[in-house]
Parts: structure tokens; C-alpha cells; sequence
């Protein structure tokens, strides 16, 4: 177990323990996530723990080619009123999630630092949101990491409407070039899109 001071650095992410876990400590400064990122960690922690730094292995990822569409969703998407943007409403997008009510979850990872951690991200150009509106209110939407290397990193998403964040997944995945969306950990949601896990050495060779 590695404990993190002052210093921007990881250790070498071959040092994780089974399930992914690399140091504790350090901070969120928009330089330390960067160089997380940049090496195939990521934050994950509770309100009430240190910052805990992962790199699980396999790694849950999403090759755009991939993407798997039902016959039903895309009637969805053909006939729903949805407008889907890109970082019109970030802030609230990061919220939104933070307080989004999900199954076998008490408490939320998305803490006030972390909220913060990444508006800075954002503000400096490494972190976008999609944001799904209906009748001009926020109805769902997801936000991530993007250091310009061709790999989007997910973080959490939110819907309040049917399929709203789905949509807004589906969408932005059309309509960009990514060579790989980084899901971190496996859900069922999204391997019913097309996820699948991919070992750690794999991953890295795209950053």
C-alpha cells in the first residue's frame, strides 16, 4: 500500500492489489488528476476516507465500434424531444450526479472535493459534460475526462426522464471519434451497450 505526499507521482500501477487499489492520499489538484489519467488512475473514495487512487485490472471499456443499439432505443432516440449539448451546464451536471438516488448505494463517491476537483478540470479544458434537456430543463446527462489522447474517460451519469442519460451516451459516442471510452469498473448498463473488460496492459497501451 502506497501512501502519497506533496509529490505529483504514482507508483507503478503493476503495485495495485486484487481489486485495482494503488495509494491513498495526496490531493485533487487539477496536475495530480491530470498525471492520473494520464497513467490509467482514477479517484474513487467515500465522504467520510482518505482519496483512495485505483487501477483495476481488467479494465471496463467501451470500443466505439462496438456500440450496441436495440432495435427499440433507436426508435427511442428517433422519435424522443430530447436536445442533448456538450458543456452547456457542467456544474450542474457534476451535481446532479452527486445526488443521484442509485441502487445498493447509501451515499454517493461524487464528495464536495471531488465536485470541485473536477469543475477545475473542466474549467481548464480536461473535463466535458453532456447534458440532455426537455422542454428546456435538465432531464439527465453524464461528464468525464478528456486529456485530447483519444480516450474518454466516464465518470457517472444521471436521468430523471426515460433513457435520458442512455441517449445522451449513444449520442455522444456517434457523434465523436474516440478510439476508446474508459468505464472503469464493470455495470450492467453499460455492458448491455457494448462494454467489456480489456486487461489493464491493453488500456494503457492506448494512453
Amino acid at each position: 500500500m502506497h501512501v502519497l505526499n506533496k509529490n505529483i507521482i504514482f507508483p507503478n500501477v503493476q503495485d495495485t492489489d486484487e481489486e485495482g487499489l494503488l495509494a491513498l492520499g495526496g490531493d485533487l489538484s487539477v496536475e495530480r488528476l491530470i498525471l492520473a489519467y494520464k497513467s490509467g488512475i482514477f479517484p474513487w473514495f467515500n465522504e467520510d476516507e482518505v482519496i483512495i487512487w485505483w487501477s483495476p485490472n481488467p479494465r471496463f471499456v467501451l470500443f466505439p465500434a462496438d456500440l450496441k443499439v436495440s432495435k427499440s432505443m433507436k426508435q427511442f432516440l428517433k422519435n424522443c424531444s430530447y436536445e442533448i449539448t456538450i458543456n452547456k451546464d457542467f456544474n450542474t451536471v457534476i451535481i446532479e450526479c452527486s445526488i443521484a438516488k442509485r441502487s445498493g448505494q447509501s451515499g454517493t463517491w461524487i464528495t464536495n472535493n471531488m465536485i470541485d476537483a473536477y469543475i477545475n478540470l473542466h474549467e481548464q479544458g480536461f473535463a466535458k459534460s453532456i447534458e440532455v434537456w426537455k422542454n428546456n430543463r435538465l432531464v439527465g446527462g453524464f461528464y468525464g475526462v478528456d486529456l485530447g489522447n483519444g480516450v474518454f474517460c466516464g465518470e457517472s451519469m444521471f436521468a430523471k426522464e426515460s433513457n435520458a442519460s442512455k441517449a445522451a451516451f449513444i449520442t455522444f459516442i456517434q457523434n465523436s471519434n474516440y478510439k476508446l471510452i474508459d468505464c472503469q469498473v464493470y455495470t450492467s448498463h453499460l455492458q448491455t451497450l457494448g462494454a467489456k473488460d480489456i486487461s489493464r496492459d491493453k488500456f494503457m497501451s492506448f494512453l
